[in-house]
């Protein structure tokens, strides 16, 4: 065996090393939590978007794990729906909804997850910087799948706008309360116990 092929070997096992199973196990149980919440909608007759928990549950999983771990946790939500498990709201699953019109929702919140993760990894115990992220970040899932739902639906800007981001704003911002009370909670509990 050559010596390129050790000196690699050596970097996967040591990058394995500095993942724990207690990472893992938190990792796979917020993607658990989301597949749990994600199903959990509310259908909306003004818009082809329903009222999902699926971003409270990307708040929750980004507070309590970070940006890495917590992008992590949500991707392995997004495969189990492509594979067909019911996990995206209202019990569906499969490409067909991860591709269809609200599916840019679901892709966006990659882009959320991403942007709340910066800050609270950087400002954890500043609420107003939290705050500021996951209203940044929500707002850009909020453009990503507008564009999406337009392309899909044949909609103009306008009117994708008002179908699958005005009746959300309210809720949105209830959640984002939501998460800010208990996620560093949650967090602060997990980190004395020695799980975070």
């Amino acid at each position: 065996m050559s010596g390129n092929v050790k000196e690699e070997q050596k970097r996967i096992v040591g990058g394995l090393k500095d993942v724990t199973v207690k990472e893992m196990t938190l990792t796979g149980l917020m993607a658990a939590v989301i597949c749990v919440m994600g199903p959990l909608s509310l259908p909306l007759p003004i818009s082809p978007v329903p009222i999902s928990l699926t971003n409270l549950a990307i708040y929750f999983a980004v507070y309590v794990l970070g940006r890495k771990r917590g992008c992590i946790s949500y991707l392995l939500y997004l495969l189990i729906g492509f594979a067909g498990v019911p996990v995206f709201s209202a019990f569906t699953g499969g490409p067909g909804k991860l591709l269809g019109p609200t599916g840019g929702y679901l892709v966006g919140f990659i882009f959320m997850a991403l942007i709340i993760g910066y800050f609270v990894d950087k400002w954890p115990s500043s609420m107003g910087l939290c705050f500021l992220g996951m209203v940044i970040g929500t707002m850009a899932a909020y453009l990503f799948g507008t564009v999406w739902l337009a392309c899909q639906a044949q909609l103009s800007f306008g009117k994708a706008l008002a179908a699958g981001v005005f009746p959300f704003i309210p809720g949105d911002l209830g959640k984002i309360v939501i998460a800010l009370a208990a996620g560093p909670q949650i967090r602060k509990r997990l980190r004395r116990a020695g799980l975070s």
